[in-house]
């Protein structure tokens, strides 16, 4: 493992002796505009490790995404082989169908602190709760980023991330109730505490995901990446682009249905990715908005 193949995957070439808060949003943007956060492996036959030589066999030798564990431990390990002070935290995914937070701690976060200021990098979540840019861990605070506007709130020594997005324009009419559409302007994230975690507070948690029928991750296929103006998305079947704020406080979002024949050219014209094992598609509904 070397950070110079790592950055030839994600195609940064600024600076690597600064540790300051550009150069990390730089490192930032390039990995989620290159890496896609997927779970794949799930719907074509792979195990998923939190391993971290298989990690960075997967994403930057071959080229593939990965869900949070994989992001967030390959972005710690490049921040921290760079001198950035960085620890992992776990938070609790909001369910926005049950309107309840997930009572297993499923998320796993990159706490990052320069010059005394602790900010959250998360490269794991995708769709439009994916942020551009690392926020400071401040509560209260309105942090404006191209896919909205976020913000920290603590209440107890819990922390709280909620997004409000723009208003959206669906040219297909056809997908106006998809349930993949997010209704609400502002939505709940996740909540999080400041404990350090390791890597193996995440092991029954990696197994769950991609095994149990209660899980998001077993009942869909899911492919997102950021874009320099939004995001795509393929879920099952579903290929959906999302342009920001492409008139004034309105985001675009254009959704087509795929064949099966579809799937695995657009995974490589429009993310990059080619599976070694063959794929199959599920979208089972609820679970996940976009």
């Amino acid at each position: 493992m070397n950070l110079e193949e790592y950055f030839a995957r994600t195609g940064y070439k600024g600076s690597l002796e600064k540790q300051d808060l550009e150069t990390l949003t730089d490192i930032f943007q390039h990995h989620i505009r290159a890496v896609p956060f997927e779970n794949l492996s799930i719907h074509c036959g792979e195990k998923i490790t939190l391993e971290l030589e298989d990690i960075y066999n997967k994403i930057v030798q071959r080229k593939r995404g990965g869900w949070c564990m994989e992001n967030n431990q390959l972005l710690g390990w490049v921040l921290k082989s760079l001198g950035y002070d960085t620890s992992f935290l776990g938070a609790y995914v909001f369910n926005p169908h049950q309107n309840v937070y997930a009572t297993i701690m499923t998320h796993l976060l990159v706490k990052v602190v320069i010059d005394g200021k602790a900010y959250i990098v998360d490269g794991g979540f995708g769709v439009s709760y994916q942020m551009w840019e690392p926020m400071e861990l401040v509560s209260g605070k309105d942090q404006p980023q191209a896919p909205g506007i976020f913000r920290f709130t603590e209440e107890n020594a819990i922390w709280y991330l909620e997004k409000m997005r723009r208003k959206q324009y669906i040219p297909n009419q056809h997908f106006s109730n998809s349930d993949l559409l997010e209704k609400k302007e502002r939505r709940k994230v996740y909540m999080f505490s400041l404990e350090p975690r390791t890597v193996e507070d995440f092991s029954f948690q990696c197994t769950y995901l991609q095994t149990s029928p209660d899980s998001l991750f077993t009942n869909k296929s899911i492919c997102t990446l950021q874009t320099t103006d939004g995001f795509r998305a393929l879920i099952g079947w579903t290929l959906t682009k999302t342009t920001y704020n492409y008139k004034e406080n309105t985001d675009l979002v254009e959704f087509v249905t795929l064949e099966d024949e579809e799937v695995e050219k657009t995974l490589k014209e429009k993310f990059n990715i080619t599976l070694g094992r063959k794929l199959v598609p599920i979208n089972v509904k609820g679970f996940y908005t976009i």
